[in-house]
């Protein structure tokens, strides 16, 4: 019986400790401020790269299955979106989650509807903050976003 118990507490804490969504830092072994070689170093070539520009510069925008990576600025990671149901929090929290478990799990967490759309963040939509935004529509999370506020 200890032997089940030591198991299963063993796992819970590796799973924990892999857990492939950590707000306010990133998602899918990707963090916040890597390089492009990092990127690729952790998720392999991406399926597609968009470059292009707009009102804050040049970007780099690399999407994977149900990932994109953007660099804005074209240095570091900027930000990180998941539509992937596999990216959750050590709590087990990502996309299919409900708002309510959204709101019972993720430490610092607020929700609010803005602009039309729903949404639950952590953070503070400031200039060079970082944020971890959950987008809900019809009640469950549908995105998460972990990135650098850039206005």
């Amino acid at each position: 019986m200890k032997v089940a118990t030591a198991l299963v507490i063993l796992l819970a804490g590796a799973a924990a400790a892999s857990a492939a969504l950590v707000p306010q830092r990133g998602i899918a072994g990707v963090r916040l401020a890597m390089t492009r070689a990092q990127v690729r170093a952790v998720l392999g070539a991406p399926r597609a790269a968009v470059h292009g520009r707009n009102e804050f510069g040049s970007f780099t925008v690399y999407r994977y299955r149900g990932l994109r990576v953007t660099f804005q600025g074209n240095r570091t990671v900027t930000a990180i979106l998941t539509t992937r149901t596999t990216e959750r929090t050590a709590a087990g929290v990502g996309v299919g989650s409900t708002e309510g478990q959204v709101r019972a799990k993720v430490a610092g967490v607020r929700c609010r509807t803005e602009s039309g759309f729903r949404h639950c963040f952590v953070g503070r939509f400031l200039p060079g903050k970082r944020v971890t935004d959950f987008r809900i529509t019809r009640g469950r999370v549908t995105s998460v976003t972990v990135g650098f506020v850039l206005d």
